[in-house]
């Protein structure tokens, strides 16, 4: 699903350098590489701070406690999304709300929020999924109307922007009242392990993030509230900063491997291929289509056997994830995410991908399509 070996190579010389010039420092941790990113992700984002922290789940957990939210209070988002965003709801003690997707972006549904807010209600995380923007005007406004914090769980978008209908643009992640994102390895803008940061324009609240990240720690063992672990070493923190500056030709690369599939499998009607919000870009984090009465089992077996890659993300929505039984819902309850669990399937999404390979796996999905 990623090369990242053939990625080192065209940056190797850059990385190499980087990498040797933190183990020379031996400032591993909170050294000037750490900094030094900070702020050209900042700047790159147009967003006002920026906390580095362990990995993409740290982020969340932390914008949550920063903003202070206590046991019991609801937290919504979608039950299609990876398990990290019920999980930190789940282990601060909160309620997570769940909630459908739109059949057509698999974002998080405005007018289902709307129908889940209670006076216990206290935050909504939108999944900027697979690599572009949920509605983040309608989700705002549905948050100013009920005071409502908004944590935009942005690890599968970051580079994706979004354009509001005053004609202005955020990049992912910059628009609600903070957000976390994710830099593992496969991640549009991966490190080698395991990374993360949190964004924010909120002075206070960013002061508060960057307590928390460090053992709830004001001034040296001096420790005013309670904390986590959660830093980004300055190793992974070279990496992503070398990285950085090649994100938009990265973008660039994985959308031109989409367009390659949307034209092979145009006009099939047991394929249906992403669909591109009207007001958010795509950086394809993911390339998932849906399958319209094809084997998806026997699709993915015949890939595999042609040594094709092609996972399903999510094979289980959250409402039906043993960890998370609830008797407030049941299977039925969200019959777009149940649906698309049921029928997606993602195929290799990189930069490395060339015409050659895109040819050989779009070729190798439609002779099992057109055969069923």
């Amino acid at each position: 699903m990623v090369d990242l070996v053939g990625q080192y190579q065209k940056i190797k010389k850059e990385m190499d350098e980087a990498v040797i010039n933190v183990i020379g420092s031996a400032a591993f941790i909170n050294g000037p590489e750490v900094n030094n990113f900070q702020k050209a992700l900042a700047q790159y984002l147009g967003a006002k701070h920026v906390i580095p922290c362990a990995n993409g789940t740290d982020a969340l957990q932390v914008a949550m406690m920063a903003l202070n939210l206590k046991p019991g209070d609801e937290v919504i988002t979608s039950s299609f999304t990876f398990i990290a965003t019920a999980e930190v709801i789940a282990l601060l003690g909160l309620t997570p709300v769940l909630v459908d997707v739109l059949p057509d972006t698999f974002n998080i549904d405005p007018e289902a929020i709307r129908k889940a807010i209670t006076p216990k209600t206290k935050a909504i995380v939108p999944v900027h999924l697979f690599g572009q923007c949920a509605n983040m005007e309608e989700i705002m406004a549905i948050a100013n109307e009920h005071q409502l914090y908004v944590i935009e769980d942005a690890c599968q978008a970051i580079g994706a922007e979004y354009t509001f209908r005053d004609g202005s643009v955020k990049k992912a992640g910059t628009i609600g009242h903070v957000a976390g994102v994710s830099f593992f390895p496969s991640k549009n803008l991966g490190c080698y392990g395991d990374g993360g940061a949190i964004f924010t324009d909120d002075d206070a609240l960013a002061a508060q993030l960057k307590v928390i990240v460090n053992h709830g720690m004001t001034v040296r063992y001096y420790h005013d509230y309670v904390g986590v672990n959660s830093r980004l070493d300055s190793l992974q923190a070279a990496v992503l900063r070398v990285k950085l500056n090649y994100l938009d030709e990265y973008t660039a690369q994985r959308q031109r491997a989409a367009d390659y599939y949307n034209r092979a499998f145009a006009d099939n009607a047991k394929i249906t291929t992403p669909v591109i919000s009207k007001n958010s870009t795509h950086v394809f984090h993911q390339y998932t289509l849906i399958l319209n009465h094809t084997n998806r089992d026997g699709l993915q077996k015949y890939l595999n056997d042609k040594e094709i890659p092609a996972p399903v993300y999510y094979p289980v929505p959250l409402h039906l994830q043993k960890a998370y039984i609830d008797p407030r819902y049941s299977e039925g309850d969200f019959p777009v995410t149940e649906k698309l669990c049921k029928s997606v399937i993602s195929l290799p999404m990189h930069t490395e991908l060339d015409e050659e390979q895109l040819n050989y796996i779009a070729t190798a999905v439609l002779d099992f399509v057109n055969q069923e």
